[in-house]
Parts: structure tokens; sequence; C-alpha cells
């Protein structure tokens, strides 16, 4: 009884762990999004690129953050 206890306890535990590390991820990641998206469609608004706003593009940029957007401008050109 006691070893099921403490199995769900520190189950409960690494669960924990997980979604706080999972949350903190997608927060840097949003963040990244968010920047990215809005350097992007600066470059888009002045005429510097033509990368259209897709969910491929999107996961790059929310991975990549600036160099990310950099690299689709990039790859925009050629």
């Amino acid at each position: 009884m006691i070893a099921e206890l403490l199995f769900l306890f520190f189950l409960f535990l690494a669960i924990l762990l997980v979604v706080k590390v999972g949350f903190g991820i997608i927060k840097y990641l949003v963040a990244n999004a968010i920047i990215g998206l809005i350097i992007l469609w600066f470059t888009n608004w002045i005429g510097l690129s033509d990368v259209p706003y897709s969910a491929l593009n999107l996961l790059v940029i929310a991975i990549g953050g600036i160099l990310g957007v950099i690299a689709l401008i990039v790859i925009s050109w050629f």
C-alpha cells in the first residue's frame, strides 16, 4: 500500500514538472512567434520580402525567432 502511494506521489510530481517546463517552453515560443510576426509583417509592408503567412512559416519563426525571420526572408529572395 505504501509503495503504491509513493508511486502515485512521484508520478504526480513528474507530471507537475513536465507541465511546468512545458508552459515555460510554450511561453518562449509564443514570444518568439509574436516578435517574429511583427518583424515579418513590417518587412512585407515595406516591400523587403514577400513571405506568406503559413503554419510552417509560423513554426520556423516560433523556433528560430529573429534568425528564423531572416532565414525566411533570404529563402524568399531565391
